[in-house]
């Protein structure tokens, strides 16, 4: 079942148009050959995800991935994002996003083919493949008619805003302030409940179809294993608690949807097929592949694409943690086996659940904007060519001369919440260069990963002694010594750095026996690790994270003016 080859790397790419579904790779010169590969497990991965370019957000991977070390072939669809509305200043207020739910599975499928070939093109078999682990971006809502199988509107993805006028209305609603200590998350445009409100307030044929009590609703997770099932020939509807505890139905401490908060919203669970919730790692819930080179194949792990980094990066214990730096920016921090609910401005999420006591909780920090901060400099000032050109051209000046960019082009996120911040650059002169403004572009998000580690430290009451690292922006040399300058401690990048890819195929690996034990896993994905230590006084690092408070603070009040 086994061949002799080296791990090969995932392949990623940094330009804006659709790639080819497969791609081959060369072997890594890290040590690796000789090792027996076992391709035990399929993971794709990974829906709608950031590329090695910051620009992130808009593609399909897959991976067939060894047991041991690195995911080895990969397939990849670029996925477009939909701005059906693009009103106001610069064309940020009010923006849309959305996407096409078909075509969703449609490039899922076509990874899955293209993973395949590469794989089979490495001289294994497709039948070395055991099962297969999704993990999605979370939030992003699709709703679909249960009859026909067929979505009535486009996704509404998690950065989108449109909702933020209903949501100043529920705020104002008794009991409000209740809900996060039963769901784990402040009411706000971000989880998936305020885009299905909205889609029942704006969208004839969704409020028809709850109605008729022949309304579907699912985050991407559910969305994707209903199709690849085979839509209505089986019905498979099931979430995971770590895709299940973002929409806010979800009970932090049952992980069962909670009948009062529905009664909150409501939302009439007749009238409205909610997904089951099952274990991340389950050997006969997601069902198998109905369709693709792989038909026949068990769908056996889920997660939402940060838990799934949180899993690849080993972080199986409390008080381990990671950030994310893709499109957005996201921080978890395992508080283990009971949910802590943040006082600090956090969201409380489910890490993941493997059953049998496996079942663990996350202190969250999500930031809106990181790598589409990138993407901003690219596409609408024009300061360079490709996301992939900004550190070099940061490192064209010594500091940011004296300029702090708070990316704010939604709002901020965690810790702040601050729905009517705009995106602000202060401190500009005479002497700014495009350099300085870069370098404060990559700084922003490093402050603002600061600010939630603080959190994170006042909620848990335990200071991080260590940060691992994944995600398209951390292969930037710069941006990884400026974060670990700025909060002190060390800030540790792996060699293979696709560990949300990891993360899934440890899931479904689970499930079908390949793994027994968190033990068993120690050795993965040790190889080629950088770790970045603070270069810089901390007396300098809170002078610099001063400052950008006081940004912050002015940067409030611009989308009422």
């Amino acid at each position: 079942m086994g061949g002799r080859c080296k791990f090969a790397q995932a392949w990623t790419g940094t330009s804006s148009h659709v790639r080819n579904a497969a791609r081959r790779h060369t072997p890594r010169e890290d040590g690796n050959a000789g090792v027996d590969i076992t391709a035990d497990v399929f993971a794709l991965i990974r829906l709608l995800t950031p590329k090695a370019g910051w620009d992130g957000g808009r593609g399909s991977r897959g991976f067939a991935t060894p047991q041991s070390d690195n995911p080895g072939s990969a397939g990849e669809k670029r996925k477009r994002l939909a701005h059906p509305r693009d009103r106001g200043w610069l064309g940020f207020e009010l923006r849309w996003h959305e996407h096409d739910p078909e075509e969703l599975v449609s490039s899922v499928e076509q990874c899955i083919d293209g993973a395949v070939e590469a794989f089979e093109g490495q001289g294994h078999s497709r039948e070395q493949i055991k099962a297969v682990g999704i993990t999605n971006q979370r939030e992003t809502t699709v709703v679909w008619d249960k009859t026909t199988g067929k979505a009535l509107h486009n996704a509404i993805v998690w950065t989108d805003t449109r909702s933020k006028d209903l949501v100043r209305r529920l705020k104002r609603r008794l009991g409000a302030s209740e809900l996060m200590s039963r769901c784990g998350i402040p009411l706000s445009t971000y989880p998936s409940v305020s885009k299905l409100l909205w889609l029942l307030d704006n969208i004839p044929e969704v409020k028809d179809a709850y109605e008729r009590g022949v309304l579907a609703f699912g985050t991407v997770d559910t969305w994707l294993t209903y199709k690849l099932n085979g839509a209505t020939d089986r019905d498979v509807y099931v979430s995971d608690p770590s895709n299940a505890s973002r929409t806010m139905f979800m009970n932090i401490e049952t992980l069962a949807y909670d009948e009062d908060i529905l009664d909150w919203f409501r939302i009439d669970d007749k009238k409205i097929t909610l997904p089951k919730i099952v274990r991340s790692s389950d050997n006969k819930a997601y069902g198998t592949l109905a369709g693709t080179s792989l038909k026949g194949v068990k769908i056996t792990g889920c997660l939402g694409d940060q838990s799934a980094a949180l899993v690849g990066q080993k972080g199986f214990t409390p008080g381990l943690a990671k950030n994310t730096y893709g499109t957005g920016c996201f921080l978890l921090y395992n508080v283990g086996s009971k949910p802590v609910i943040s006082s600090h401005g956090l969201l409380t999420t489910v890490a993941f659940d493997f059953g049998e006591g496996n079942t663990m909780y996350a202190l969250e920090g999500s930031i809106a904007v990181a790598g589409s901060s990138v993407k901003f400099l690219v596409d609408n000032f024009g300061f360079i060519e490709s996301s992939a050109k900004l550190s070099a051209l940061a490192e064209t000046v010594e500091d940011n001369g004296g300029c702090t960019f708070v990316t704010a082009f939604s709002g901020l996120f965690a810790p702040y919440w601050i729905d009517d911040a705009r995106g602000t650059i202060f401190g500009i002169t005479a002497y700014t260069q495009r350099g300085h403004v870069a370098r404060a572009t990559l700084e922003a998000t490093c402050f603002q990963t600061k600010a939630i580690l603080d959190s994170m430290e006042k909620d848990s009451g335990h200071a991080l002694t260590e940060l691992a690292v994944d995600g398209g922006m951390c292969n930037s040399d710069l941006i990884m010594q400026t974060q670990s300058d700025l909060i002190g401690i060390p800030v540790n990048r792996p060699g293979m750095r696709e560990t949300t890819a990891l993360g899934a195929a440890i899931a479904a690996g689970f499930a079908v026996g390949i793994w027994k034990s968190f033990d068993e896993l120690k050795e993965v994905n040790t190889q080629g690790r950088t770790i970045f230590k603070p270069q810089i006084a901390e007396e300098e690092a809170t002078k610099r994270f001063s400052r950008w408070t006081k940004a912050v603070e002015m940067s409030k009040g611009w989308a009422n003016e």
